[in-house]
């Protein structure tokens, strides 16, 4: 069978709201919102943005959604992927199922719906991802089983590889690594909010791939959420202020460090879609693509260093694409911290500062919503593809115990 093409017809994501860690005294705007609610609001909205565009799209032809999730427990669990749709008032006939690759688990939902459209198996398929890390801090899938009286263990040979190192030990062990300076770190921090600012102030723009979540609040009353709550607004207004603050800010991980909060992705709560065809279907409905997918890969790396996966992923994504490098026109490293994307600049040679990296801010700004961050980031770069045609993107992500995952997309 020849291997069928698969275009991105569509791609939103809600706003992202600051996370309130289970039992804190304050949270964001998602505190007490269920990532069910999340996840149906990015869905149902898919959904109703590409029945808008084509008349003759029925829902019921969707094959299946696969949906990221890291702590697949509590509103997260049973088969988030499936509830999902039921939640969001799809079809019945629309299938689902949950992914867990750590942090590549929303892009690995796309790359799993692309394999399986470009086999035959459908003509239509929705890969979505969310994470309410409010309710569920990252770890809580693995302490649950503590809280039941039944402790869990990891075995002895991945304990002694650390396969449990903290992730912000890791970044600061990149940073060792690298030679990366504390300075280059908060500048680039910096940067991913006045990046994330500019273009949430660009409205119209910004509402293309926003679906607005309704919340309920104290009083009793409800509200529409139609903004991200991190990106802080004194990047970009007041710059050497916000650069004062942020070199103000102590090490987390080490002794002297250069590893802090304002180098470090946002805890946020999200949710995000992408609605993928066959081009051949696409055509029928009389949808223009925002982009294709041309190659994917993953790949393992150091699992106690863990962050530096994307870097070999990239290079087999590339390389299956036949292209180089100087051929992206966007790339998406997500900021999980501001080490491992740096240390990718170093690693191809580019600047910190190249305009190509996150040009609508990351993870540092937006927010890292664990399971959710592959599709959100996704949607980012296919929407900013289209708006200034540009050719490839190339987008990727780190994940705990050392994996890492990458996809590159053009324009059609």
């Amino acid at each position: 069978m020849e291997l069928r093409e698969v275009v991105v017809v569509e791609a939103v994501r809600t706003p992202t709201g600051r996370s309130g860690w289970a039992g804190a005294a304050k949270g964001g705007v998602f505190a007490k919102v269920s990532a069910q609610h999340l996840l149906a609001t990015a869905l149902r909205g898919l959904v109703d943005r590409v029945m808008e565009k084509s008349s003759a799209f029925d829902p019921r032809e969707i094959e299946d959604t696969a949906v990221g999730c890291l702590s697949q427990i509590g509103e997260q669990g049973l088969n988030l992927g499936r509830i999902g749709v039921l939640a969001a008032d799809l079809p019945d006939e629309v299938a689902g199922w949950t992914v867990n690759r750590y942090c590549n688990a929303g892009l690995q939902a796309i790359n799993s719906q692309a394999h399986a459209l470009m086999c035959g198996a459908g003509e239509i398929a929705i890969a979505a991802g969310v994470e309410s890390m409010s309710h569920y801090a990252m770890g809580s899938d693995f302490m649950v089983a503590g809280q039941a009286g039944l402790p869990a263990t990891l075995h002895p040979r991945a304990m002694e590889r650390g396969a449990l190192n903290p992730m912000g030990v890791s970044a600061q062990m990149v940073a060792d690594r690298y030679e990366l300076s504390r300075e280059d770190m908060d500048r680039f921090g910096l940067w991913s909010h006045q990046k994330a600012v500019r273009a949430m102030r660009e409205e119209d723009w910004y509402r293309k791939r926003i679906v607005p979540v309704e919340v309920e609040v104290e009083d009793g009353r409800k509200i529409l959420v139609e903004k991200d709550e991190p990106p802080r607004a004194q990047a970009l207004d007041d710059p050497e202020a916000a650069y004062a603050k942020m070199a103000a800010l102590p090490p987390r991980f080490k002794e002297g460090g250069t590893v802090t909060a304002g180098n470090s992705s946002a805890i946020v709560d999200g949710a995000a879609a992408v609605m993928l065809m066959t081009s051949e279907k696409a055509e029928k409905l009389g949808l223009e693509p925002l982009a294709r997918i041309v190659s994917t890969a993953v790949a393992g790396s150091e699992p106690l260093i863990m962050l530096l996966g994307p870097i070999p992923a990239m290079r087999k994504a590339l390389e299956r694409a036949g292209i180089t490098m100087d051929d992206v026109d966007v790339f998406e490293p997500n900021e999980a911290f501001a080490s491992p994307v740096l240390a990718f600049c170093k690693e191809f040679g580019l600047d910190f500062d190249d305009p190509r990296i996150n040009p609508t801010g990351g993870a540092i700004a937006i927010g890292h919503p664990i399971g959710c961050s592959g599709v959100l980031y996704f949607t980012e770069m296919v929407h900013w593809m289209a708006r200034h045609g540009l050719r490839y993107g190339l987008q990727t992500l780190c994940g705990g115990g050392g994996v890492g995952i990458a996809t590159v997309v053009e324009r059609v």
